[in-house]
């Protein structure tokens, strides 16, 4: 066997040897944004305002369903590997709530951990929070759902 022709088989075996091993390293994407906390640290709860919060950390992509009263900021973590189906392996949701001024109330940052949401970390004014947490908002209407409401009552 001819030095060209070994070296020719060589290279045959390992291009597709190194594209399969290629296949196999993790990629990592990541979705939405979310603060750091260096950033998060010069928002003054109490003080801060909806202006002044969007010229500290932007605009997020959520806000409150039907008041405002508050911004979410959403970012999750996706690792991709081999032929595999895509897994979330992180995601941190910052919630902040406004007063009826317009005025930073509260920062709460939660994470998911094994499924559950988990509070990561809590920034108050005061003890007595009269707004709903993220949890409460996302859990809140699972058995308030009444079909006659969209059905009509005109029977």
């Amino acid at each position: 066997m001819t030095t060209t022709r070994r070296r020719f088989i060589a290279l045959a075996l390992a291009v597709p040897a190194a594209a399969a091993l290629a296949g196999c390293t993790p990629l990592y994407r990541n979705h939405g944004y979310v603060p750091p906390d260096d950033e998060l640290a010069q928002v003054a709860v109490g003080t801060t305002t909806q202006g002044e919060l969007e010229a500290l950390i932007g605009r997020p992509s959520s806000q409150g369903l039907l008041t405002g009263a508050a911004w979410y900021y959403v970012g999750s973590r996706w690792r991709t590997y081999g032929a595999f189906e895509p897994q979330e392996i992180d995601r941190q949701v910052v919630a902040v709530s406004f007063d009826a001024n317009g005025v930073v109330a509260n920062i709460e940052r939660f994470g998911l951990e094994r499924g559950r949401v988990v509070t990561l970390s809590r920034r108050v004014t005061d003890s007595g929070v009269t707004g709903v947490s993220l949890a409460g908002q996302l859990l809140g209407n699972l058995g308030n759902f009444n079909p006659a409401g969209i059905i009509g009552d005109d029977g």
